[in-house]
């Protein structure tokens, strides 16, 4: 992405083929700074006290944030400081009117910027670094602190990135937002209301104060998305333009929308000591970096922010193997065995799956544990149980290989049962603690990977299973809340799980390091751990555990808004007892994402074998194109209880798209789908099932009137391009 500076003549020195290092003047009659990345120009000024402000961002030449009052790069609150206006908000802190600009630079050929501030009071250095991400209309940021003082700082919250005036040309009655509830079982669940909806008006000319509230959305404990989405959305409905964000955490962070006098601002957080019981202290010459937090814009709406956010995404994933091919899954759990796995069940579902299309056979929980018995607070060991296999694991997973399968299993690395013998042997500094007692959740320590001896466990358990049994895929799972995280070695418990959580990335980095084309995938009790810190480095992402295909649809539909399509993926859990309908509504739900098939498909009859291998065909059909395209919903994004749920794939480099429709509870058998432009609703054909009686035509306006003419029934269409 071609990225350029600009400056006064005063501000301004050479640029090497690497960087241009920038002196910005504490003289505000000098010309403010400007970054370009791509469509997005970042303004920077500063004030009559030589503070760093955020002045304008615009697209394309078009304000998307330009407050009156602009905020400084990074908003720092110290213990002993605090905010200069006491409210629940992170912003406006004591530390901005010292937090003076001490220069700036470019990274990175100037694919990135660099402001630099300093504290004078404390000695503490701001250093924030906006990145541009190619291919995407969209900015990462993170902020780092370094202790250049005399004296130790003690730092409660700092943000990664905050913005003010935003969405400048309309009021805040015009303006809407979108968030994401997120629950066990009940993903992806968004909600949209008018900001004056969640920021009432107080009638600031009144007062004189902006509100000490503002609309906010965190996590709680070390799940990152028990409760909520990382991720948010605000949106203007008259321009279209639309600002989009996600904090990139795998544990604790927050967003806030707040009210100032110039408009909204956002402010976005990793940790903080007063949601996650977070605080950091700085020795003279210690350092602190934030998460990272990504900003995209869009005039295109909130499809069109998706969208951005999705070319983000994949600007920052880690490249594997896996992206090109997109294997079939089959995954023994959901429905099925339900952690019960032994050679004579598996044997039949190996070849059924393989018989189904299936390239990937995953094993999963209960292959440790033998038999009968309750493994739950046993596990650590990862060995498979001799009673479960009589012939041995590699019995199966040599049926696995010989069917032309990848042989996976699942894992619970994170954790040591109680029981487990690897509680007694592993130091005692290897788990979580608080106040010298060591934590316990449902029947399992926590270990804590900032430990040598933890991180060699787990890499001993994964290089033995892999190079001795020859496993390709890891279901990796997490099913504890151990809370706000350990105190051991750490300012905080928040911090302590930062720590650990930063070091189960670095886990993750080595493992795929030694092992390039090993797939890993992500899941927390399904859908508690969507973010993008872990599925920048995971190829796979469980949506839910729900086992309910009449629940599925919404969960599957939104998925893309938190992952990449290609990393999502939702289950399909087909069973001999299942009509035909229930069959193929099911079968519907991955097909737009990563195919997770379970069922007792070694049970079916022909015919039922035949409309499940036909899902997968048609998966393998169209999958090249999930990487290159964009998620849009055409009912708009999914209520929990909608009678009718849809989402599509929009692939505009080959002019088609493909939707997954479902009627369920609907009095109306036809619905009427907005597309993109572009495409033409005469064109719309089934992809799946074959045998579906569904039929479609061109509604007036444009729109693809679809017809389900029964209740809970699912359908694959394909649309292309209008002639030219």
């Amino acid at each position: 992405m071609a990225s350029t500076v600009t400056g006064s003549s005063s501000e301004r020195v050479a640029q090497s083929s690497a960087s241009a290092v920038l002196r910005a003047s504490t003289d505000s009659s000098s010309a403010p700074l400007t970054w370009a990345a791509g469509d997005l120009t970042l303004t920077v000024g500063t004030d009559a006290d030589g503070v760093a402000r955020i002045a304008r961002l615009d697209l394309g030449g078009t304000a998307v944030a330009h407050p009156e009052a602009p905020l400084p790069p990074a908003e720092v609150g110290l213990v002993g400081l605090g905010r200069s206006w006491s409210a629940r908000r992170y912003a406006d802190s004591a530390t901005t009117p010292s937090l003076l600009l001490a220069g700036s630079e470019t990274l990175d050929g100037a694919c990135a910027l660099a402001l630099d501030s300093l504290h004078r009071p404390t000695g503490l250095a701001v250093r924030t670094v906006f990145e541009a991400l190619p291919g995407a209309r969209a900015v990462r940021s993170r902020t780092t602190l370094t202790n250049t003082g005399e004296d130790a700082v003690e730092v409660a919250w700092v943000t990664s990135l905050v913005l003010a005036g935003l969405l400048p040309g309309a009021p805040l009655e015009r303006l809407r937002l979108h968030w994401a509830d997120n629950d066990w079982l009940a993903e992806n669940r968004w909600t949209s209301a008018g900001v004056r909806e969640v920021l009432p008006d107080l009638h600031r000319a009144v007062h004189q104060h902006d509100p000490r509230g503002a609309f906010e959305r965190g996590s709680h404990g070390n799940w990152s998305t028990d409760g909520s989405l990382p991720v948010g959305v605000l949106h203007d409905p008259v321009t279209d333009l639309a600002l989009a964000w996600q904090v990139e955490s795998s544990g604790g962070w927050h967003w806030q929308v707040g009210e100032r006098a110039d408009g909204a601002y956002l402010s976005a957080l990793g940790p903080t000591d007063a949601q996650h019981q977070w605080s950091t202290e700085l020795a003279p010459g210690e350092s602190f970096t934030t998460v990272p937090v990504t900003l995209a814009v869009s005039a295109g709406g909130v499809t069109g922010a998706f969208a951005e956010l999705t070319a983000a995404r994949r600007a920052t994933r880690r490249p594997h193997p896996d992206t090109a091919g997109l294997p079939v899954i089959f995954n023994d759990y959901m429905n099925t065995l339900m952690g019960d796995p032994t050679t004579a069940k598996l044997l039949p579902l190996v070849a059924a799956a393989a018989e189904a299309g299936a390239e990937v056979f995953c094993i999963d929980a209960g292959w440790y544990g033998g038999v009968g018995e309750d493994w739950w607070d046993g596990v650590g060991a990862w060995e498979p149980a001799a009673d479960r296999f009589p012939g041995g694991v590699d019995e199966v997973l040599d049926a696995i290989r010989a069917a032309g399968m990848v042989p996976g299993l699942w894992l619970e690395p994170e954790v040591i049962g109680v029981r487990s013998p690897l509680a007694d042997q592993l130091p005692e500094a290897a788990f979580f603690s608080r106040r010298g007692r060591r934590l316990v959740e449902h029947g399992r320590y926590q270990l804590d990977l900032r430990h040598p001896a933890a991180r060699a466990h787990l890499d001993g358990v994964v290089d033995r299973l892999v190079l001795e049994h020859g496993v390709g895929y890891f279901k990796l799972d997490h099913n504890i809340d151990i809370g706000s995280g350990t105190d051991r070695e750490a300012t905080s418990p928040g911090e302590g799980l930062l720590g650990h959580q930063r070091a189960h990335l670095a886990w993750l980095d080595g493992v795929l390091d030694r092992h390039p084309t090993l797939v890993l995938e992500s899941c927390a009790s399904g859908g508690m751990r969507v973010d993008h810190a872990v599925m920048s480095r995971a190829q796979v992402q469980s949506t839910s555990d729900q086992q309910d295909l009449r629940r599925y649809p919404p969960i599957a539909a939104a998925a893309a808004t938190s992952v990449l399509p290609e990393q999502a993926a939702s289950w399909a859990y087909p069973q001999p007892g299942h009509t035909d309908d229930e069959i193929a509504f099911t079968l519907v739900a991955p097909l737009l994402g990563r195919v997770h098939l379970s069922g007792h498909l070694d049970h079916m009859d022909a015919h039922q074998k035949a409309l499940v291998a036909e899902a997968v065909t048609a998966y393998k059909a169209h999958r090249a194109s999930i990487p290159a395209s964009t998620a849009f919903w055409p009912l708009g994004l999914p209520g929990w209880e909608d009678g009718w749920v849809a989402h599509g794939l929009h692939d505009a480099a080959r002019g088609s798209a493909l939707l997954a429709v479902w009627r369920r509870d609907d009095d109306d058998a036809t619905a009427e789908l907005a597309l993109p432009g572009g495409l033409d609703p005469a064109s719309a054909s089934v992809v799946f099932p074959r045998s579906s009686d569904a039929s479609t035509a061109q509604a007036p306006g444009g729109a693809l009137a679809v017809t389900l003419p029964t209740r809970w029934t699912a359908v694959l269409l394909h649309v292309q391009a209008r002639p030219r």
